[in-house]
C-alpha cells in the first residue's frame, strides 16, 4: 500500500495514468495507490496534512482494498502510520511488524521544528501517548540499534518483543574497490593522506568541527581533509577555512552517486560525524555501514551506538563528537598506524558487515520474524 497524490481524472506518473485507489504490479508486486495531500517542502501545516492524509486512506480505503494477508510489515516514521496497520489489524485480523526507523517524538524534538514551549511539551506528550498506543497492537517491533531498543524498554515495551536488524546499504554500489589512480590525480587525492567525509554538509553534521580539527593538523601537509558533498552549511564552512587559514581542507562540493564508491576507495580513512546531540547516541548513521561495507578504516566521531558498532567491527577508531582536539589527535594515530594495519581494519570491517549486518542477513531476520508473526 503506498500514496499518491490522485485526484479525479488521475495522474501521468512515469508514463502511466494513475487514478484515485488504483491496484498495479511493480516488479510482479501488487501495489494500491491511495490518495493523499502531497506535500515535500519545510511546511509544517503540509507535513501534517500529508502524514495524516495517507493514513487516514490506507486506514480505510486501504483496510477494504489491499487483499487478503498473512501478515503485515509497516515502516514508521511517521507515527500516524500506526492508524492503517491498527485497522487492518482490528478488521482484518492481520498481525503487524512495526518497523521503526526513527524514534518519535525524539526526532522532530532534537530537529528544532518545535521550539520550547508549552506547544512542544502538548505535543511531545501526545506523540509519546500515540505511539505507545501502536506499539500495544504491534506483534513485534523492530529497530535499527540497540540504542532504540532500550528506549523502548524504557517506555515499558517488553524487551522481548523488540528485535533489532541493523540497516544495510546498497552493495551493489558500495563494496572494497581498487582505487582509481587518475580519479585521484583529478580530484586532488593523489600523494596524499585522505580523511574523507562525504554527505551532507548541515546543521546537525557540525563539520566546523572537521575544520577545526583539519587546522591543528597543518603541521603534517601530508594529510588532508576531504569534504564531498553540499548542504546548508557549505558557506560557513568554506569561510572558516578561510579564517583558520585550514589550506588541508579539500571541498569536492556536489559528486554523482556512482562517484562514491571511487571516491571512499581513495580514502585513507572514512569519517562520520554527528553533533553532540543525546539522542543521536542511539542512532546509527546510514554512513556507518557505507564505510564497513566499502572497507575503509572508520574514524567515527558519533557517540554511543555507532561508536560501539565500529569497535564491535574492529573496523577503526572512536573519538567524541564536537571535539577538534580529540578528532585531530585520532586521525595523527590512524596516520601514524603501518599501512598493512588500516588494510587490515577495512577488511575486518568489510567481514563484519557481510556477516551481521548486509542485506541477504538483515532479509533472512526480517523473514524469520515476520513468519513467526504470522503464526500467532
Amino acid at each position: 500500500m503506498t500514496g499518491f497524490p490522485n485526484y479525479p481524472g488521475g495522474k501521468v506518473y512515469d508514463g502511466y495514468k494513475i487514478r484515485p485507489w488504483q491496484r498495479q504490479t511493480m516488479d510482479g508486486v501488487p501495489v494500491l495507490r491511495v490518495p493523499l495531500y502531497p506535500s515535500h517542502d519545510n511546511s509544517a501545516r503540509g507535513r501534517i496534512l500529508n502524514f495524516t492524509s495517507f493514513a487516514a486512506s490506507a486506514a480505510t480505503i486501504g483496510t477494504a482494498g489491499i487483499g487478503d494477508a498473512d501478515v503485515g510489515y509497516v515502516y514508521h516514521p511517521p507515527p500516524t502510520i500506526g492508524l492503517a496497520a491498527m485497522s487492518l489489524k482490528l478488521f482484518r485480523r492481520v498481525p503487524f511488524v512495526y518497523h521503526i526507523a526513527d524514534m518519535w517524538p525524539e526526532t522532530v524534538m532534537e530537529s528544532g521544528m518545535v521550539g520550547p514551549g508549552r506547544t512542544r511539551d502538548l505535543l511531545e506528550r501526545a506523540i509519546h501517548a500515540w505511539c505507545n498506543v501502536a506499539y500495544r497492537h504491534a506483534a513485534a517491533i523492530t529497530v535499527l540499534s540497540p540504542g532504540f531498543k532500550d528506549m523502548l524498554v524504557a517506555r515499558g515495551v517488553p524487551a522481548e518483543k523488540v528485535h533489532v536488524i541493523y540497516n544495510w546499504t546498497d552493495e551493489k554500489a558500495f563494496n572494497p574497490t581498487k582505487p582509481n589512480p587518475e580519479m585521484a590525480r583529478e580530484l586532488g587525492l593523489a600523494g596524499r593522506f585522505n580523511v574523507v567525509y562525504a554527505g551532507n554538509l548541515g546543521p546537525m553534521q557540525g563539520l566546523e568541527t572537521v575544520v577545526r580539527a583539519a587546522a591543528l593538523l597543518r603541521d603534517r601537509p601530508e594529510i588532508q581533509i576531504v569534504l564531498a558533498g553540499t548542504g546548508h552549511e557549505e558557506d560557513r564552512l568554506k569561510a572558516l577555512k578561510r579564517e583558520l587559514g585550514a589550506e588541508n581542507v579539500l571541498f569536492l562540493g556536489r559528486r554523482q552517486y556512482w562517484e562514491m564508491a571511487g571516491i571512499n576507495a581513495l580514502s585513507d580513512v572514512l569519517l562520520v560525524h554527528l553533533r553532540d546531540l543525546p539522542f543521536f547516541a542511539a542512532t546509527i548513521p546510514g554512513k556507518t555501514q557505507v564505510a564497513l561495507a566499502s572497507g575503509r578504516p572508520t574514524l567515527m566521531a558519533v557517540a554511543g551506538d555507532a561508536a560501539a558498532l565500529i569497535e564491535q567491527a574492529g573496523a577503526g577508531l572512536g573519538c567524541p563528537p564536537e571535539n577538534p582536539e580529540a578528532m585531530a589527535a585520532a586521525i595523527r594515530k590512524l596516520y601514524a598506524l603501518p599501512a598493512e594495519d588500516r588494510i587490515r581494519m577495512g577488511r575486518t570491517g568489510a567481514d563484519f558487515y557481510q556477516r551481521e549486518i548486509s542485506l541477504e542477513v538483515g532479509g533472512q531476520r526480517t523473514e524469520a520474524l515476520l513468519d513467526s508473526v504470522r503464526w500467532k
